[in-house]
């Protein structure tokens, strides 16, 4: 196996601009940890944001990471493994979140924790599958490991036409909420398709006017509209947002519970999603699928569109001009 790769790095920390594609050293699997060869990784809006794409903590006090990769959702094929591995083997398909604090899958091959991946759901190709992990987690750990929501329960989905959101309403209505999300007047028959009882235009009203008594309020969009949320929950309900921490004076002078979260890689919600994609009852949406070499423009985009669901940078191992 040739020990460089192609990959998309950034060499110090910045915007899209930064990224140049490029001959890199091909990682190699350390103690409890996989070489993946990457068939597809998903990009996320904000990524470059974090602190934890470019150092080693997420609160920007880290060692800096630089040359980094950008992109932590991937689908590939396990192309060698570490010490300590018994669970996967070369030639399994997988997919994952990587940890911020690792370098991404906009690359050839990237090396992962063995415990955090899972097999690829059988009814998608890798392109598809790499929409999956961090959108669909989020989701999933806002619904049911922090609102712990319940059949029957109603659910306000911020941003439903989003790379979360259309997932957060696919989770909902799979484990038998009632679905009112937010999103543009052109999205409203495609969130509805989605399972949505009904879709607010936000754009031209005003949700608070129209939604009362929420069990769950999943906040994908943050400033206003998190503050204009407390009044759709009903006393008891809980607010859960993935973009600020909500004020906790306000909540508790409600009567409701709110918090803030970072998803977390975690294998075992990925066997659980993976069992409703291929039951047929959650599919990711893909927006677009970018060769890897675009990587630069595809970011670059992502900072000005609202696009339907995912970017997807595909991996051609032939690809190496």
């Amino acid at each position: 196996m040739t020990t460089t790769m192609r990959a998309v790095r950034a060499h110090r920390r910045g915007g899209p601009e930064q990224f140049v594609y490029e001959s890199a050293p091909r990682p190699e699997p350390g103690p409890g940890e996989v070489l993946v060869a990457v068939r597809a990784a998903s990009i996320t809006a904000g990524e470059l944001d974090w602190d934890a794409t470019w150092t080693d903590s997420f609160d920007g006090t880290g060692q800096d990471r630089t040359p980094t990769v950008p992109s932590h959702e991937l689908s590939g094929v396990v192309a060698q493994v570490g010490t300590g591995v018994t669970d996967l083997a070369t030639g399994d398909e997988v997919y994952g979140l990587i940890p911020f604090t690792r370098d991404g899958a906009a690359a050839e091959y990237v090396s992962v924790p063995a415990n955090l991946l899972a097999s690829k759901p059988g009814v998608l190709d890798h392109d598809s599958t790499a929409a999956v992990p961090l959108a669909a987690l989020t989701a999933w750990q806002a619904l049911v490991d922090h609102a712990a929501l319940q059949p029957g329960q109603h659910v306000l989905v911020h941003g439903g036409a989003g790379g979360v959101g259309t997932f957060a309403v696919q989770i909902a209505v799979a484990l038998g909420g009632r679905v009112t999300a937010t999103a543009s007047a052109r999205d409203q028959d495609f969130v509805t398709g989605l399972g949505a009882e009904r879709v607010v235009d936000y754009r031209s009203e005003r949700f608070e006017d129209l939604v009362r008594d929420a069990d769950v309020v999943l906040d994908l969009v943050g400033g206003e509209t998190l503050d204009r949320s407390w009044a759709t929950l009903r006393p008891g309900g809980i607010l859960v947002s993935v973009v600020q921490p909500p004020d906790q004076e306000t909540a508790a002078a409600r009567g409701v519970r709110a918090l803030f979260f970072i998803v977390r890689p975690d294998r075992a919600g990925l066997v659980a999603i993976t069992e409703l994609i291929d039951e047929g009852r959650l599919a990711p949406v893909v927006d677009r699928v970018v060769p890897l070499n675009e990587t630069r423009s595809a970011y670059e985009a992502l900072a000005t569109e609202h696009p339907r669901g995912k970017v997807v940078l595909h991996v051609d191992h032939k690809a190496k001009a």
